[in-house]
């Protein structure tokens, strides 16, 4: 067996593109912020099953976070997440520092998330989806890549990159990877690292919310949102964002009648950290959860 080689690190424009110029055939691409864990490395490890070569991004992009979010204090652990992207097998990282990335500063031209982009996390964090748009487009461009991975725990996100590629036709694939939970179901995100141990224990509240909606899946909308619902009353050290069952392309709420795909999606703040968690369920006699949906906004062919 081949021992992982060293991926290549590319910190520049005229670095990246010598770099691509080198990865012949299927290129998949895993977009992250850093501070990787085993739910960044699932999606890369996916990646190179199914393509010839992996380019992963590193880059913090400023423009995700709002004036009361703290970007100095999101974990910088480039090393660390070199040493997982090894072990996975990618083949290139580009990690880019913000002057690359937007060599005239602040972009007066960015890439909206219209109404979709206003609801849920976007009701909670104005202006965040703008930004992780215009950041994936530019990504895109950048690294050349032929499908791009992103974990289905960011549901919104990658609901609204499935419209930006479909609705301005970008020649990219968007591929959904399930999310990946801690033994005890908290569902992985670099944020956890906050968490003290008593956080932890009350965050569970939010996967397990989530499985007993999903659990009442078979008798409807109402069954499902009354399950969850009744599992966070139970732990009011949750400041609870919000609950709700949508439609997985609308992010509409879905009505008693409904039967199909829907997202059974949860935002709450455990002590000083806001997380967030969703399942994909389907409404109805049979249904329950599932790990994606089976819907997708792919450019038509």
């Amino acid at each position: 067996m081949t021992e992982p080689s060293t991926p290549r690190v590319a910190r520049t424009r005229d670095e990246l593109r010598a770099a691509r110029a080198e990865l012949a055939g299927q290129t998949a691409v895993v977009m992250t912020m850093g501070a990787l864990h085993e739910g960044h490395a699932t999606l890369i490890r996916q990646a190179r099953e199914e393509a010839d070569h992996v380019v992963v991004t590193i880059f913090l992009n400023p423009l995700q976070f709002g004036p009361r979010e703290d970007l100095s204090k999101y974990p910088r652990t480039f090393d660390d997440d070199l040493a997982i992207c090894e072990r996975e097998g990618a083949d290139l990282v580009f990690a880019p520092t913000p002057d690359v990335v937007y060599p005239d500063g602040d972009p007066g031209v960015r890439i909206s998330a219209g109404p979709l982009g206003d609801v849920l996390e976007g009701q909670s964090r104005p202006g965040h989806f703008d930004g992780m748009l215009t950041v994936v487009a530019k990504l895109m461009h950048l690294t050349g890549g032929d499908a791009f991975y992103f974990g289905q725990k960011d549901a919104q996100q990658l609901l609204l990159i499935r419209r930006m590629v479909r609705d301005v036709d970008f020649p990219a694939q968007v591929v959904s990877v399930p999310t990946v939970r801690e033994a005890d179901g908290l569902a992985m995100s670099s944020r956890n690292t906050y968490l003290t141990d008593s956080d932890r224990e009350v965050a569970l509240s939010l996967s397990q919310a989530l499985s007993a909606g999903a659990a009442a899946a078979a008798e409807g909308p109402s069954s499902v949102r009354r399950a969850a619902r009744a599992v966070l009353v139970q732990e009011p050290l949750v400041l609870v964002d919000y609950l709700v069952l949508v439609h997985p392309t609308t992010l509409e709420d879905v009505p008693e009648w409904y039967r199909g795909e829907a997202l059974l999606a949860v935002a709450g703040r455990v002590g000083t950290t806001r997380l967030i968690d969703n399942t994909p369920v389907v409404i109805g006699p049979g249904g329950g959860r599932r790990d994606v949906f089976s819907q997708t906004l792919d450019p038509v062919p």
